[in-house]
């Protein structure tokens, strides 16, 4: 029940994530929303994923990560209701924020719970748990089309529709994890590492790095690959979207296969060959133009094991202080990633303008380089790994 709860709680988490793509025109439409407003509908998530982890640690420590667990997925069911009744903005604006804050909480949740289950092979099974996410992330938006055109009593389920069908998803693993016991809420509170303790620790503070450029690597591909294609090699959109698609495949494969690698050569030894191996492959489609294009998907294999690695590493070296580790980590990652995206656009415009900004070169120049910090990122993330490395080395304290 327990690995049911978590392998569950990240296929709906990959779901609720994903399923806006094919909504988001629908929800345009319908609104009548310009650019700038969907924007900021969008930049829900992160403020929402925010204001989530200020507040989610401090619930587990109070009634414990099991009812936090079940809280996380009832809001989500609860935001989906919220979202079926909405015909007006404001208060589809306010159910789809609070849908994020939902989101935001089960992300750490999910966190603890692999941190506090997984005790023996903990890089294999926190990469399989994540592998479940990316899985139902691949076939989300699919899965959203399909049930927008449903007909029930003869009326078509459309987008709202199908944002309640698909939250209630969520009461699987409630099921789940009610039937469930999870260690770690008996500690007693003079036990847990104080979070005062753990920001000491220089080791968190790389780990806040190798995290933040991790992710920013990860998250910028599905943002910028299908636009770079498009503009620097002239591809059709079928054409790019087919390559993104086997940039989430190796990412997807490379959790489910290369797990049992990180807790065999080290969990600070696989940050650093995974993420210069990502690095390495961006910059090869890089240098080697279009007939190269296909590391831009091999990369994949790579910079997916950042993010649950981090996470059995944060598992392994905080045993009683797992939760408050992982919360201040992701906090201070959903920053850098804000960040991140935002130096890429300034990147690709800056570099544009230096070489002329309504020119086919400038374009081509500004798409590399910001393409070129993406994978300036995974290299930040292996420089990061190795300064984490000799660290710990010298500590004997390598995990």
């Amino acid at each position: 029940m327990q690995l049911a709860t978590i392998f569950l709680g990240f296929i709906v988490f990959g779901i609720s994530e994903n399923i806006k793509g094919p909504a988001i025109p629908r929800i345009q439409f319908d609104f009548n929303l310009d650019e700038k407003q969907l924007g900021t509908l969008l930049s829900l998530n992160a403020l929402g994923y925010l204001i989530a982890c200020s507040f989610t640690a401090i619930l587990v420590r109070k009634w414990g990560i099991k009812a936090v667990s079940i809280i996380s997925f009832a809001s989500m069911i609860l935001s989906g209701v919220f979202i079926y009744v909405s015909h007006t903005y404001p208060l589809f604006a306010s159910s789809y924020f609070f849908m994020y804050i939902g989101n935001g909480m089960l992300e750490i949740a999910l966190a603890i719970l692999g941190a506090r289950i997984f005790v023996k092979n903990t890089g294999t099974m926190m990469n399989l748990s994540h592998f479940f996410y990316g899985l139902s992330s691949t076939v989300a938006p699919l899965l959203a089309t399909g049930v927008m055109s449903l007909k029930v009593f003869g009326h078509e389920l459309d987008w709202r529709g199908m944002y309640l069908v698909m939250l209630s998803l969520c009461l699987l693993p409630i099921i789940a994890a009610l039937r469930s016991k999870f260690p770690g809420d008996d500690l007693p509170h003079e036990d847990r590492t104080s979070l005062k303790t753990l920001t000491r620790d220089p080791a968190l503070w790389l780990m806040v790095l190798i995290l933040s450029f991790g992710v920013v690597s990860e998250l910028a591909v599905g943002g910028w690959l299908v636009n770079f294609l498009e503009k620097a090699y002239t591809w059709d959109t079928v054409k790019a979207s087919g390559l993104l698609s086997a940039f989430f495949l190796t990412f997807s494969l490379g959790r489910l296969l290369l797990g049992p690698l990180t807790d065999r050569i080290g969990f600070v030894l696989s940050l650093i060959l995974f993420s210069a191996f990502s690095g390495v492959c961006t910059f090869v489609a890089l240098a080697g133009g279009e007939r190269l294009a296909i590391f831009f998907a091999i990369s994949g294999a790579g910079i997916a094991m950042i993010y649950p690695t981090v996470m059995a590493f944060i598992a392994r070296r905080y045993p009683n202080g797992s939760d408050t580790a992982i919360t201040f980590t992701v906090t201070l990652m959903g920053v850098g990633s804000v960040i991140g995206n935002y130096v890429i656009g300034w990147v690709i415009e800056g570099v544009k303008n230096l070489y002329g900004s309504t020119t086919q070169l400038g374009l081509l120049r500004g798409l590399q380089a910001g393409y070129g910090f993406i994978g300036l990122c995974a290299v930040i993330c292996a420089v990061s790994g190795v300064v984490l490395y000799v660290y710990l080395k010298r500590r004997q304290e390598l995990i």
